[in-house]
């Protein structure tokens, strides 16, 4: 077997390997990018009136 052939691999499969390394880095920090800009938006929401019937809010139509 040729040992060129065996280098050439190792070389092609230490690549992929760091090829999955860096996206799934990337995936990572994007994650933690979106779930903060996510909490931002949850944050900016207005709070609800206080002044609302004691009756709403509590049941959820299914059927409509």
């Amino acid at each position: 077997m040729d040992t060129s052939l065996i280098a050439s691999a190792s070389t092609a499969f230490s690549s992929a390997q760091l090829g999955d390394v860096v996206q799934t880095s990337v995936l990572k920090k994007a994650m933690d990018v979106e779930s903060q800009s996510v909490l931002a938006l949850i944050n900016a929401l207005p709070q609800p009136a206080a002044n609302l019937p004691a009756h709403l809010g509590q049941n959820v139509n299914t059927v409509a």
